[in-house]
């Protein structure tokens, strides 16, 4: 929902919650948030409802969806290294050098109870600063598995070029940021998506 052209910079993207106007999200999904939270803040306004206004940056984990199509990159990328036989290589869409930032489940709930005990109405970024390329996310899971495995860049959707949470904000109102390095988080998800792969292959084998 924030600029496309705040996001063109892979480096140094702009995401800071009052840069979302004026408004020119990338995509129909990202106009779709921004009206949203206008309808919300302004029933809180005019009918006294009371609501909170997040902005969740990829937020992934264990029991997550890690096929079909609808999954993030971090299980995207755990379920193909999970797949690939040492020695192999695992195919990752464009350049590999489009950067994100991911946030732990776990992480996301705790962001996400403090400002629902808040009076803050938001809206405001829950998510990590840890910035990192998609090629960098995927050797960080080749590390995690053990394989030897090389990354093919192929052509395919890549979004927008640097997207990271700026939590500036959070952190000046609720007192809050991520404790953990995007490292723990990936390495509980891979081993949860290859155990998940394992029991499938048993239950067919059975």
């Amino acid at each position: 929902m924030y600029p496309e052209h705040n996001q063109l910079d892979p480096d140094n993207p702009n995401c800071a919650e009052d840069s979302a106007y004026p408004a020119n999200p990338d995509s129909e999904y990202g106009w779709e948030k921004l009206f949203s939270e206008r309808l919300y803040l302004a029933y809180n306004r005019n009918h006294g409802m009371e609501c909170r206004v997040a902005r969740y940056h990829n937020i992934f984990g264990p029991e997550g969806t890690w096929e079909g199509g609808k999954e993030k990159a971090p299980a995207a990328l755990c379920r193909k290294v999970a797949l690939a036989e040492d020695g192999s290589n695992i195919e990752v869409w464009g350049d590999g050098l489009q950067t994100r930032s991911f946030l732990y489940v776990d992480e996301c709930v705790e962001g996400t109870t403090r400002l629902l005990r808040s009076e803050f109405e938001g809206p405001v970024n829950i998510g990590s600063e840890e910035m990192i390329s998609i090629n960098d996310l995927a050797k960080m899971v080749i590390a995690i598995s053990g394989k030897d495995i090389t990354i093919n860049n192929i052509p395919g959707p890549e979004g927008v070029r640097g997207r990271n949470s700026d939590n500036r904000l959070i952190a000046e109102r609720l007192n809050w940021a991520p404790e953990q390095p995007l490292k723990t988080g990936m390495e509980k998800t891979f081993g949860w998506i290859s155990g998940e792969i394992a029991r499938r292959h048993n239950q067919k084998a059975a």
